[in-house]
């Protein structure tokens, strides 16, 4: 079938990008007829005072609210579930999310819960939330996951040591509001990770057997973006152009990567993230080289594009040395991040490749890798990892 004939939908929440945009969530919580908030929120982002910022407005805006605050890096089902019963005894019905991924996916978790009155993990894989959540405000401030506009929620389960894939346009938040201010919080190494989870999502996208011209477009401009003001914003954490830059780099990756899905790289990594709860964006950057090693030959006019997008230049070079370029490139990317860890030194073993091999090739991020993969396909890379 010729690329643009299949059909194709294409879906974002509103969002506002600026400095300040934070402090516009009691004006849009009382626009979207909340009368009682749950802000959901993490101890880090509290201390940074961001959280802060959020509430004042919602006590501006004459909106009542209560925080909660006990969720972890990777979301676990049993915060999210202890979140879902704090909503009902404060009869809340709306909710603001502000903070990374963690807190973003743990309050879609609770809208989900909230309206469909079934367990989180229940809801696992494409299209299985019914009921649509509560109002949901998002206030992102690491600029990677995109959890702001994407439809993913990403939740942990301890007990199985896996993490689930929810993936449903029910869970698309109403409103991002996005202010690179926040960035400035993080420290050098959360950035790293964030900025290449961001990138991971571009790649992914662009390559992805669900990609389309929208799609397209917002994946090579995060890739432009990414790549000029990554590391330069690493090494200079309040430079407030950079930072910008790297969050608007991190939207336009999570339009492209919420509608295109992803591929071998994100659901190796939420294996991974599952079984020894590692920093998500770490687990994919220790991936990435590698995975795009073993999808390379199935688009390389793709790959070319993306090696284009970041600063190289493949004129008069063959497939093979464009490739070795591209690899070159983007190991050096993650060294000068500052993300120089391998799979064996987050405490990964050999034993334990076949398993993270099975989970990863269950999970829904699978099925737009542009390469089909068997179970040793995917442990080889996992071993390459090592």
């Amino acid at each position: 079938m010729a690329e643009g004939l299949g059909l194709r939908k294409f879906l974002a929440p509103e969002f506002i990008f600026g400095d300040g945009a934070r402090r516009l969530a009691g004006r849009y919580a009382k626009n979207l007829g909340g009368r009682k908030i749950l802000v959901v929120s993490d101890p880090g982002v509290v201390k940074a005072g961001w959280t802060k910022d959020v509430t004042d407005s919602l006590e501006e805006a004459g909106l009542p609210y209560v925080v909660f605050t006990a969720v972890t890096p990777n979301p676990k089902a049993g915060e999210v579930m202890a979140g879902v019963a704090f909503y009902q005894a404060e009869r809340c019905d709306a909710l603001v999310a502000v903070g990374g991924g963690s807190p973003i996916d743990c309050a879609k978790g609770i809208g989900i819960v909230c309206s469909n009155k079934r367990h989180i993990l229940e809801f696992e894989g494409v299209d299985m939330v019914k009921s649509p959540m509560p109002p949901l405000i998002c206030i992102p401030t690491t600029g990677g996951t995109s959890a702001d506009v994407s439809q993913f929620a990403i939740i942990s389960n301890p007990v199985e040591r896996v993490k689930i894939a929810i993936i449903s346009k029910s869970v698309v938040p109403d409103i991002a509001l996005i202010d690179p201010v926040t960035l400035t919080s993080m420290d050098p190494y959360l950035t790293a990770c964030t900025g290449l989870d961001a990138m991971t999502h571009a790649i992914e996208a662009y390559v992805s057997t669900a990609r389309s011209s929208m799609t397209d477009l917002h994946a090579l401009e995060a890739l432009r973006l990414l790549s000029t003001n990554l590391v330069p914003s690493i090494r200079n954490l309040h430079d407030q152009e950079l930072r910008s830059n790297v969050m608007m780099g991190s939207l336009q990756a999570g339009l492209a990567f919420s509608n295109a899905i992803l591929g071998a790289n994100h659901a190796m990594a939420h294996s991974l993230g599952g079984a020894l709860d590692l920093a998500h964006g770490e687990c994919n950057a220790i991936l990435l080289d590698h995975v795009i090693e073993f999808n390379f030959a199935s688009a390389p006019e793709r790959f070319e594009r993306i090696a284009e997008a970041m600063g190289l230049d493949l004129r008069g070079r063959t497939l093979v040395q464009k490739k070795k370029l591209l690899l070159q490139h983007v190991r050096a990317l993650k060294r000068e991040a500052g993300v120089f860890r391998t799979l064996a030194e987050v405490g990964v073993g050999r034993g334990d490749v076949a398993i993270y091999s099975e989970h990863a090739l269950k999970d829904p991020c699978m099925a737009t890798n542009p390469r089909r993969a068997s179970k040793r396909d995917i442990e080889v890379v996992y071993e390459e990892s090592l």
